[in-house]
């Protein structure tokens, strides 16, 4: 029963990052409505930021597995 809270609590790292990525691109909307010319700079750190949350969230999911399945 312990184990599946922890993966339960494991896999709500899926929660930040997906807030995390929705807040990131937001700012990123406004900055490149403010500055257009900028737009390729701040794409560029967008990917480089929502891939990093992502990975988080990957590794949350991962977490949880192992402690369901081992």
């Amino acid at each position: 029963m312990s184990a599946a809270i922890g993966a339960a609590i494991a896999v709500l790292t899926g929660i930040g990052a997906g807030f995390g990525i929705g807040l990131a691109t937001s700012k990123a909307v406004e900055a490149v409505a403010r500055q257009p010319e900028a737009a390729s700079k701040i794409s560029t750190s967008l990917l480089l930021g929502c891939a990093l949350a992502e990975a988080t969230a990957i590794y949350g999911f991962v977490i949880a597995l192992l402690i369901l399945f081992l």
